[in-house]
Order: C-alpha cells, then sequence, then structure tokens
C-alpha cells in the first residue's frame, strides 16, 4: 500500500504502524522508513536549562498552534539537504485541513522565528521536524510543545530519529518492537491535540 499517492489516509495508516515517509530532495522520491532504533522524548526526561527557562519564562517569544503550519513546513524544509519535497509538503498540509497534523510557531512580534510540525493519533504525537531563526526558537517550541501534550492527555512524543541536538534536550531511543507497544496504546487513548495556550506554561514557571 505505501506505493500509493501520499493520502492522508495513507499516511494515518503508516504511522499506525510506526512507518513515516521522507525523501531524498525537495523534489526527490518518497522511500518508507520503520527504523530499528525509534527517538522518543518522554516528557520526564526533557532537559530545560535555567538559560532555557528564563527564555520561556521571560516571555520574549509568543507561541501559538496551527496559526501557520504551511509556513512551518516550508521553513522546516529551507536547508541545504531536506527530506521534505514538495509532495511530502502537500500530504502533511493535506493532514493538517483534516485536523490531524498540527504545528507549533514561535514568533518575535509578527516574525515567524521558529517552530515545529508533527501528526497526532490519539495519544501519540509524531513529530516530524523542527526549525529556528532565532536562538533557542526551536526548543522554546518543544518545551511548550511537552508541556501542551501532557496537560491534553498524551503520553507518547515520537522524534523518529535522534541527532545531537535533540539528544542534548533528553530524547533517546528504543527498540522498534517498544515503540510499536507503546504506539498501539497510545493511539488507543481517546484524547485530542485542542489548542496551546502559551499563559498556561509562562504562569507555571
Amino acid at each position: 500500500m505505501y506505493e500509493m499517492e501520499l493520502t492522508p489516509e495513507v499516511l494515518l495508516q503508516a504511522y499506525r504502524e510506526g512507518i513515516f515517509p521522507m525523501a531524498d530532495a525537495r523534489d526527490g522520491e518518497i522511500f518508507w522508513c520503520h527504523p530499528e532504533l525509534r527517538g522518543v522524548l518522554d516528557f520526564d526526561h526533557l532537559k530545560v536549562s535555567r538559560s532555557l527557562r528564563k527564555v520561556v519564562r521571560s516571555g520574549r517569544f509568543t507561541v501559538t498552534s496551527d496559526r501557520a503550519f504551511g509556513d512551518v513546513v516550508r521553513a522546516c524544509a529551507e536547508r541545504d539537504e531536506t527530506w521534505i519535497s514538495h509532495a511530502i509538503e502537500s500530504a502533511y498540509t493535506a493532514l493538517f485541513n483534516a485536523g490531524t497534523a498540527h504545528s507549533v510557531e514561535v514568533w518575535d512580534g509578527e516574525q515567524l522565528v521558529g517552530g515545529l510540525y508533527g501528526v497526532a493519533i490519539g495519544g501519540a504525537f509524531c513529530g516530524e521536524s523542527m526549525f529556528h531563526r532565532a536562538t533557542d526558537a526551536s526548543k522554546v517550541a518543544l518545551v511548550h510543545l511537552v508541556d501542551h501534550l501532557r496537560r491534553r492527555g498524551f503520553v507518547l512524543l515520537d522524534c523518529q530519529y535522534i541527532n545531537p541536538h535533540l539528544a542534548s534536550l533528553g530524547a533517546s531511543e528504543i527498540p522498534r518492537e517498544d515503540y510499536e507497544r507503546r504506539l498501539r496504546a497510545a493511539s488507543a487513548l481517546a484524547v485530542t491535540f485542542g489548542t496551546l495556550d502559551q499563559s498556561l506554561l509562562t504562569a507555571a514557571e
């Protein structure tokens, strides 16, 4: 089935099986990934440095959700080597329009300076990509995402693959079998993404 067109239905079925698409360039071929080691970020393991906590508390940035999904995806794709092809961008935009994909945006005034996006399936949020144009902006997005997911009743944050940036924030790898077990349990939960409220985290800080 994964040679079919990237429709929302195909994508969601793939995610339920722990599979996700990538491309080898902006106009490249799409291939499907099912890694033996899966990156996850357990909420209690999120590492927030003193300096990052200060930035979050300062209110320097405004954080929103689902306000500029398309802009976030395009910003994530704007790098020398990208796995977000035009076809993937279109597919996830369709998921967003269907209410399943979501974005977190970080603003400095009216300027979009950071953010991330992913797919929500029950109580699992499958993170796709993140970007920043200002120091700490992507980290601020992640801190707010984790807080929001916890409040909404999510239990799994999928990071797909681990890189040094994610590892520094507390992400780790687990075997495919463990991930799929956790995914099945999480996706069965009747929770929704809702709307991120920045003031809840700022007040808690």
